[in-house]
């Protein structure tokens, strides 16, 4: 179903399949991706709007039910995926902006009430409170036991070099809004709350850190 001239709603993130490129972005939440999709959902096949456990498919539910649709219904193995993905910490302080922007007053996972070495002590426990069950980039991207991984992986702040393979890929200029941007504020990780990040999520640091520059 391709999105044509309809001018579309802002959303907050989806997947977007562009058949004729044969590529597939996958939408890693809190990775800027909602700019990128408003940017370009007018230029795709199919965009996923919901529910969000399909809008926000991880590679392990692209590989079980939209990897099988495209060989089995469409005839074709040769689609590949790109995704984003934010430094660890970064990461986390978006999530802990976004729920501190006004609309999140007086919901049970509004982040108002705690630091963010609070939140991020959370997000660390085996049972994360719903503030903190903020879920993980590395499981979100983990390649499957059949081969299948992220073909394209870039890091969210090296945007430049996300924004040459796109233009290149999809042979179109790029023009990015800015869009669902959480409120700036400073935030700064304890030393010992960030040692005990780097060594309980030590996957988060090693698959970002693997990423090259100029992605991959």
């Amino acid at each position: 179903m391709g999105a044509g001239n309809v001018r579309l709603p802002k959303r907050q993130g989806e997947m977007l399949v562009f058949w004729k490129q044969r590529l597939v972005f996958l939408s890693v939440p809190k990775t800027g991706t909602t700019a990128w999709e408003e940017a370009l959902a007018p230029h795709a096949a199919i965009a996923v709007l919901d529910p969000p456990e399909l809008k926000h498919a991880p590679l392990y539910r692209y590989n079980r039910f939209f990897r099988p649709m495209f060989e089995k219904a469409c005839k074709t193995d040769d689609m590949e995926t790109l995704a984003v993905m934010r430094e660890p910490v970064s990461w986390l302080g978006s999530w802990y902006r976004f729920r501190r922007r006004p609309f999140m007053q007086g919901k049970p996972n509004a982040t108002f009430d705690v630091s963010f070495d609070q939140f991020v002590s959370a997000y660390l426990d085996d049972n994360p409170p719903g503030f903190a069950n903020v879920g993980s980039q590395a499981t979100f991207l983990e390649p499957r036991p059949n081969g299948t991984a992220v073909d394209h992986l870039f890091r969210y702040e090296n945007q430049d070099a996300l924004l040459r393979f796109l233009e290149e890929r999809l042979e179109t200029k790029i023009t990015l809004p800015r869009s669902n941007v959480s409120p700036e504020m400073s935030l700064t990780l304890s030393p010992d709350i960030a040692r005990r990040l780097r060594k309980k999520r030590a996957a988060e640091f090693t698959l970002y850190e693997a990423i090259p520059a100029h992605g991959v």
